[in-house]
């Protein structure tokens, strides 16, 4: 049976301000990614966001971003392979930490947006990630861009990588996302958000931004909770898994 994992980017409200609708989400997904402080996120938040994940049998996951609270972690920064190293050791350190305090462990990781992007194009850049994720456990999985370099790096160091694909984004001819500066970077059409990840889980196929068809991996399924439909679209596409006979399972 063909079986897949749905994440969602918890945790993301910090002090008085509130971001996504983390309640609403939970039951509905198998894998969160928790903001770790730098692009959103706060302890105590961290805290709330892991006893949730707890309460509803969801997978622990980090989600380190660029220190960059003004652009929520999606403004591309000039950092050295170095730095990625440090910052990523740093936020996994800090959600280990919390979740040793609530009894249970971090099982994956995935950066957070332009940190996410930067690394999926550049060798150099995913292998120091990867290399923090390693340092600070080895049974860490890796979720990265499917067919990026995120993959490469993960299988070169020995790590477990789940190949990641989005309900809510269109895809280049290159397998890259389409960029957010474009107008049509975001499906925003519920039956067409289903249709795309079907094509992808069940077909292994995804239809490009300029109407090709490519191969692609898809061993879980982002959706995003700050988005307008974030929870129509989960609440969908886990309905026409069931039809399918795809079980739906976290990492």
């Amino acid at each position: 049976m063909v079986s897949i994992d749905l994440n969602c980017d918890l945790g993301e409200s910090f002090g008085s301000y509130r971001m996504g609708n983390d309640a609403a989400i939970l039951p509905l997904i198998t894998s969160a990614n928790i903001a770790c402080g730098f692009h959103a996120g706060d302890p105590s938040v961290m805290r709330q966001t892991v006893e949730s994940a707890i309460l509803h049998n969801v997978g622990i996951g980090a989600h380190p971003g660029l220190p960059d609270l003004q652009g929520f972690g999606r403004r591309e920064l000039a950092i050295s392979a170095q730095e990625a190293y440090d910052l990523v050791v740093y936020q996994i350190g800090a959600l280990q930490a919390v979740a040793k305090s609530c009894g249970t462990t971090v099982r994956h990781v995935k950066a957070h947006g332009a940190l996410y992007n930067m690394a999926a194009k550049s060798p150099d850049l995913a292998e120091a990630i990867v290399s923090a994720v390693k340092a600070c456990d080895s049974k860490l999985i890796i979720v990265g861009l499917a067919g990026s370099a995120w993959v490469d790096a993960a299988k070169k160091m020995d790590m477990r990588i789940a190949q990641e694909v989005f309900a809510d984004r269109r895809y280049e001819e290159d397998g890259s996302l389409t960029p957010r500066s474009r107008m049509d970077a975001l499906i925003e059409d519920q039956q067409e958000a289903v249709e795309h990840v079907i094509r992808m889980v069940r077909d292994g196929m995804v239809t490009t931004r300029q109407g090709t068809r490519r191969p692609i991996q898809a061993d879980t399924i982002c959706i995003h909770g700050d988005g307008a439909h974030a929870l129509e679209f989960a609440q969908a596409i886990r309905e026409r898994f069931l039809k399918e006979g795809i079980a739906i399972e976290r990492l």
